[in-house]
């Protein structure tokens, strides 16, 4: 093991529930915090019953029988359709049955190893703009600013570029409200009230998803109709896979937008967590600059540049081990199922909380401490770590993410060292995905 990669500094940790919690104050919970409903136990225990139909699971051969095996055709939690359902429709991310399967098929080879040196460009680019940023300056920087506004400025190279009507800044801040938007859940929906019952929700303007509904139509019509013969970024992938395979126009806004909300909220919050622990572990940060700096000291970083990063690799891992975009995520039972003696009726509610099983202390060495070095050639049981899920609907574009976090953090970190400063760093919250619960700032040196 590389002792480099490893820490006795205790990175932030989330507050989850200590004592039980009952079904009003679940939904009052959860709508601010959906880690604060998530009981303690399940750090320690590896199956926990909860409360009416729930269970809570962090035994990696029962996850690995729901999501791969037996349970593999369970659907996605109704209360997940009713908070999410009005951002990204009917794509990929709740589609189901036959519905889901052609789409999974027809997106598929969008995410291909062959298409990530062309999209990695598109990263590096980025990158080296936020790093050129950063070196202007000395002192504090919020990364929780700055990792979003990386990750937006890549959706807007590979997916929104060429836009003519449309400038990048523009593209960039109705992004920005949308996401405000669509991370506000309603206690209602967690308590899966009818949906005729008003949500206060409703009282919004529901501007920000209209908008964006519409220029990602606008910009799907006139790619489609540009015609280019080799693509140049994402949207062109896309546009070429439904040349192969139609489907109807709202679909594809549908599954814009969730591409869009799976790729910006999860890499930005891993990158604003990779930031921390770099900064909380200067000597891990030592040995990956110089890891970085060996591979590719100037030009553009590159996706075969990436490969070869073994210590950001494992740091990259062990930020997703921490802090998991996806920290939690549920099934509803479609069927009585058993499993290692469990019994699962039809329409119980099964609660995968990642956020708990990746620090469980009965899977994991030192569960609750930074040691990027456990991913370094080690392999763990199937269903221990499931960043991305797991099975059928494991998430499309796994590899493009963590290529994406690894091409922008190689770029910023070769020039740029990051240190505490002296502002607390906040703690780890839920809603739409696990984030900062406040500003985490951080001093930024250029080097």
């Amino acid at each position: 093991m590389n002792q480099t990669l490893s820490s006795d500094a205790a990175p932030i940790a989330a507050k989850l529930a200590t004592e039980p919690v009952g079904l009003l104050e679940f939904a009052r919970l959860a709508g601010r915090n959906m880690l604060e409903v998530i009981p303690a136990e399940t750090l320690h225990q590896t199956y926990l019953r909860g409360p009416l139909n729930i269970h809570y699971l962090c035994d990696p051969a029962i996850i690995t029988e729901l999501l791969v095996g037996a349970g593999r055709s369970f659907p996605k939690a109704k209360f997940t359709k009713d908070i999410i359902g009005s951002a990204v429709g009917n794509g990929l991310i709740l589609s189901e049955g036959e519905k889901w399967k052609q789409q999974r098929k027809r997106y598929s080879p969008l995410f291909a190893a062959r298409n990530l040196p062309m999209l990695a460009q598109h990263f590096a680019e980025t990158g080296l703009e936020v790093a050129a940023s950063l070196a202007q300056g000395e002192g504090h920087v919020d990364v929780t600013q700055m990792a979003p506004a990386s990750t937006l400025t890549n959706i807007s190279r590979v997916i929104f570029s060429g836009n003519e009507e449309v400038s990048a800044a523009e593209i960039r801040a109705g992004l920005k409200n949308y996401f405000e938007y669509i991370s506000s859940i309603s206690l209602f929906d967690l308590m899966q009230l009818p949906k005729w019952i008003p949500r206060r929700k409703w009282l919004e303007s529901k501007r920000p998803v209209t908008d964006m509904r519409k220029l990602a139509r606008q910009v799907i019509e006139n790619r489609r109709a540009e015609n280019r013969p080799i693509p140049l970024d994402f949207l062109d992938l896309m546009i070429a896979a439904l040349q192969e395979d139609f489907e109807d126009i709202e679909t594809t806004v549908d599954n814009l937008l969730t591409f869009v909300v799976a790729g910006h909220e999860t890499s930005a919050n891993a990158l604003a967590w990779g930031y921390y622990l770099l900064a909380l572990n200067p000597d891990v940060q030592g040995a990956i600059r110089d890891e970085i700096r060996s591979i590719n000291p100037t030009d553009p970083i590159t996706f075969e540049n990436v490969q070869e990063m073994k210590l950001l690799r494992a740091h990259i891992r062990e930020t997703l081990r921490l802090y998991p975009s996806a920290a939690f995520f549920a099934r509803d039972a479609a069927e009585t199922l058993t499993i290692k003696g469990i019994t699962f009726k039809k329409g119980d509610a099964l609660f995968f909380p990642v956020y708990s099983l990746h620090r469980n202390d009965q899977l994991w060495d030192a569960p609750d401490a930074y040691k990027a070095d456990r991913f370094l050639n080690t392999t763990y049981p199937r269903g221990q770590f499931i960043p991305f899920g797991d099975g059928p609907r494991v998430c499309i574009g796994a590899q493009y993410a963590e290529t994406e976090i690894m091409v922008l953090m190689a770029s910023v970190l070769r020039n740029i060292a990051f240190s505490l400063s002296d502002i607390p760093i906040p703690r780890p919250v839920l809603t739409f995905t696990m984030r900062p619960e406040g500003p985490m700032i951080l001093n930024a040196k250029p080097l």
